[in-house]
């Protein structure tokens, strides 16, 4: 089922999210295909559990020559329930990024280049993958939803920040997560 996704002023989105306790339930199933239907309608790369007013740990991405993200190389579909990042360098790449609770806004933010993630799928079986470019942004947007933190929460320069249509005016918009 589609779900709404809640905008950012919404306070649910700035709690931090619960650890999922059982795997392989009937209610984690549901809330998967909740999400996984609610992405594919907006063709999000990723999508946060948060952003259905679900606050438990659990965020699912993927982009496979999906029409908003033309030039960026695929990333493998995923569930990630309770996700552990870890940066495998100090190193940061400032990107544009969208949120779907932040709609019609992009910004420029950094990241780590390179992380290593770790978590469960929804059977409960160990998932550990390293990434890095557009991979490690989506992984890492998503992530910062579980404890509350919206993209616009790490922009540095906020001349790089606003409207789609005001930024890029003069040029095709780059990809969002």
């Amino acid at each position: 089922m589609i779900r709404e996704v809640l905008k950012m002023g919404d306070p649910r989105l700035l709690a931090k999210a619960e650890k999922v306790l059982r795997f392989a339930t009937p209610e984690l199933a549901a809330l998967l295909v909740d999400m996984r239907d609610t992405m594919a309608h907006l063709n999000g790369a990723g999508l946060a559990a948060p952003q259905i007013g679900v606050s438990l740990r659990v965020v699912i991405f993927g982009v496979h020559g999906n029409p908003r993200y033309p030039q960026v190389e695929e990333v493998p579909d995923t569930v990630l329930v309770n996700p552990i990042l870890t940066p495998l360098s100090e190193e940061l790449e400032e990107g544009w990024e969208g949120c779907l609770s932040v709609p019609g806004l992009r910004g420029s933010v950094p990241r780590f280049r390179r992380i290593r993630y770790a978590g469960f799928d929804e059977q409960g079986r160990s998932i550990e993958r390293t990434a890095e470019g557009f991979h490690a942004r989506v992984v890492q947007h998503e992530c910062d939803h579980l404890d509350g933190i919206l993209y616009p929460m790490r922009i540095r320069d906020f001349s790089r920040f606003g409207y789609i249509e005001t930024l890029f005016a003069d040029c095709e918009a780059p990809p969002e997560d």
